[in-house]
């Protein structure tokens, strides 16, 4: 959430930020009831001070045996326009915030403006992709074949876009799992299991609510809702909360199953376990002052990309664009890893600075070690990584001619095999 004394004295910033990002919220109202607000609020305080006024000259001409019955009267006048401007009040601030929701993250000064992915810019690559001597089979293909991934049963058993995995593929990853979170741990992160069911709030807090509500999955008759990625009860962890500045930066390395709806992603990379209706990821959140926000991108970021990096995949960083980055980001980078039956390079880690615009929705801050106010802290997510997504991307790159995939060399001590069959 953006800081509504920022709103009213930078509107032109704002505005532009609305266009650059694509995003469409009457500015001109959240202005108007900003107005009237403060106006209700004055009149309030005027009127409070003159009954407090009225309620002592009262007092003083009872004693006296005076006609108190007109100043009474006006008391009475008084107290029904206090009680009408807090029920206004109370309408403007609903409306007000309903709006002030929907506005997006302001974009960091070297963020690109570009209306989509064709405004991203590629920033760094790594590896150079492997050379076949023979067809090259997407995960699918490879999967089935080896009775390693189960499409049909799966649709049979829930729908869509959910897969079994089994044997062998099964083990590889569960190994990817526990080696993600060995390497954060690694680098100074604190595990973390989270709950998978959120309520609404922690949407709200997160910045999810109300743009992406579509996106979820909710349990019908309750608050409850499907957790879409573990960064949003990572996140929610300390709403409310005042942190003591000697804590941070705190850094969270969580595991969880993601449950997404994907509307509006019919027919993009629906095939295989590139964009399944559920999926797993390691998630990194930090808390951190502002002045180390984007010293703590990078550390988020170069953490992901160090891990396609021991798995020796090719990949891409890319630094979005204004109208690719999403709602809430301030800057983000995308990490993409080659997909050899793409022929291309596909997401495989998003690595997000929120600024301050988490904390302000959820209401975290932190108390400067010499006293004074307590002020917010800035938020910071990535992915490190999909679970399902370097699985897939492992096996097409590690794929061999019969068939098998070959197990890379970080991954051995955990699968006990150099190569996998079925």
């Amino acid at each position: 959430m953006l800081d509504l004394k920022f709103v009213r004295t930078n509107p032109d910033v704002v505005r532009q930020a609305l266009i650059n990002k694509g995003v469409s919220v009457d500015l001109d109202r959240i202005l108007e009831l900003d107005v009237e607000r403060r106006r209700i609020l004055t009149e309030v305080e005027q009127l409070k001070a003159r009954r407090n006024q009225v309620s002592k000259e009262v007092g003083i001409l009872k004693r006296q045996g005076q006609d108190t019955s007109q100043i009474v009267a006006e008391m009475g006048v008084i107290g029904d326009r206090i009680k009408e401007l807090d029920d206004r009040e109370r309408q403007v601030e609903a409306e007000l915030q309903e709006l002030m929701l929907q506005l997006p993250n302001i974009p960091a000064p070297d963020v690109p403006v570009g209306p989509d992915e064709s405004g991203n810019v590629e920033v760094k690559r790594w590896g150079e992709p492997r050379q076949f001597t023979f067809p090259v089979k997407p995960h699918w293909e490879l999967g089935v074949a080896m009775d390693g991934l189960d499409f049909e049963r799966a649709a049979k058993v829930t729908g869509s876009r959910f897969t079994f995995i089994k044997g062998g593929l099964a083990k590889l990853n569960r190994a990817l799992i526990t080696f993600f979170l060995d390497h954060h741990l690694e680098r100074g992160y604190r595990e973390v299991l989270p709950p998978v069911i959120i309520n609404t709030a922690s949407y709200y807090g997160s910045g999810q609510f109300p743009k992406f509500k579509e996106d979820v999955f909710s349990l019908a008759g309750t608050d409850y809702h499907l957790a879409s990625t573990a960064e949003v009860p990572l996140v929610n962890m300390h709403r409310d909360e005042i942190l003591d500045e000697s804590v941070l930066p705190l850094k969270y390395a969580g595991y969880s199953g993601c449950f997404r709806s994907e509307a509006g992603a019919a027919g993009r990379d629906t095939r295989g376990l590139i964009r399944q209706h559920y999926f797993e990821k390691v998630e990194m959140v930090q808390f951190v002052k502002p002045d180390q926000s984007e010293q703590a991108l990078m550390e988020i970021t170069e953490s992901a990309e160090a891990i396609l990096e021991k798995l020796n995949l090719p990949y891409r960083r890319m630094l979005m664009c204004t109208g690719d980055m999403g709602f809430g980001q301030y800057k983000k980078f995308d990490i993409e890893v080659w997909m050899p039956s793409y022929g291309r390079y596909v997401e495989i880690s998003s690595c997000s600075n929120m600024s301050d615009f988490q904390a302000r929705r959820a209401n975290i801050r932190y108390r400067p070690a010499g006293g004074g106010k307590p002020e917010y802290v800035h938020t910071l997510n990535g992915s490190g990584l999909a679970v399902g997504r370097t699985l897939a991307a492992v096996m097409e790159n590690y794929q061999n001619e019969d068939g098998s995939i070959t197990v890379p060399e970080v991954l051995r001590p955990y699968v006990g095999t150099d190569r996998i069959t079925g």
